[in-house]
């Protein structure tokens, strides 16, 4: 008879910052699948309250907590509230985060700054806060996962960006060396360019992009938020247990080589253009915002 108890977060408590729509959403969606009680953190009220609707209708503990991660205070305030709903936080999920457009040359310090806090000092923040957290619970133990990006690896977009993202991953080995004594295992994610409104503000001509990235990718399509959700919840359970320090590249083999013509398939992709967009879609549709292209 299969046994998938390693993978079984019920009785477990989540805090997932940005988790309103895209990369977040789909964390906090991912972690109640395998029965976690869901705090879903984010400085959007009206959609974050659409999507503890949504979990709450699906049978899921959850509830919103309005909070802007770069204020200290106020993400303390969402540990409390969070530990008051549930009795202890176990996992904690660090989404939040934001891109700015131009190059190098375009942007202005003021865009330097705005993504170097969000991305990187507010993440440290939150996680320390986290941290401080599951050392005091007992037993001592918990599950940091913050989200980086394939562009803290490779340099595939602007300085700001990659700067923040590479700060991410070895941030995180740098806690997890740290924290381990506590039981607490952090660790990072690092998507490809995936199916978000944040893609959606920062690619020009998403569909024509969305066929160039099809033709260099091996797995043949663009990642859309659930093509994380395994990744997630590993990393949140018993399963990963003697994992920490890791960057997870989830990418579809994106960043593998090179890519100067497309690659050849011998197979339809497991994803059409089409389905590529559901979870977009609804994200969007959540934000009041109708999704202007067709499937290419």
């Amino acid at each position: 008879m299969p046994d998938l108890s390693l993978f079984d977060l019920r009785g477990k408590a989540a805090l997932v910052t940005g988790a309103a729509v895209g990369i977040g959403r789909a964390c906090a969606t991912a972690l109640s699948m395998a029965g976690a009680g869901i705090a879903v953190v984010d400085v959007d009220e009206r959609v974050g309250d659409k999507t503890v609707s949504t979990l709450q209708q699906q049978g899921v503990d959850a509830l919103f907590i309005k909070c802007d991660v770069t204020n200290e205070e106020q993400v303390q305030a969402a540990i409390n509230a969070t530990v008051s709903r549930f009795g202890r936080l176990d996992i904690a999920v660090n989404s939040a985060g934001t891109v700015a457009a131009g190059t190098d040359l375009e942007q202005s310090k003021c865009d330097w700054d705005r993504v170097i806090d969000l991305n990187l000092t507010a993440l440290w923040s939150c996680a320390r806060a986290q941290a401080r957290q599951m050392a005091r619970q007992f037993p001592s133990e918990g599950k940091i996962i913050n989200i980086g990006s394939m562009w803290g690896t490779a340099a595939g977009s602007n300085g700001s960006y990659c700067a923040s993202k590479a700060g991410v991953i070895h941030l995180s080995k740098a806690l997890a060396v740290q924290w381990g004594g506590y039981n607490i295992n952090v660790n990072c994610i690092s998507p490809s360019w995936i199916m978000t409104p944040l893609f959606m503000k920062s690619a020009l001509a998403p569909d024509e992009f969305r066929r160039r990235v099809r033709e260099v990718t091996p797995l043949g399509h663009m990642q859309r938020p659930e093509d994380l959700f395994g990744a997630v919840v590993f990393l949140a359970s018993s399963a990963s247990n003697y994992v920490t320090g890791l960057n997870l590249i989830v990418d579809g083999g994106h960043t593998l080589n090179t890519w100067h013509s497309p690659m050849e398939r011998n197979a339809a992709s497991r994803v059409s253009a089409e389905q590529e967009m559901t979870h977009l879609r609804e994200d969007l549709a959540a934000m009041g915002i109708e999704y202007p292209y067709e499937a290419t």
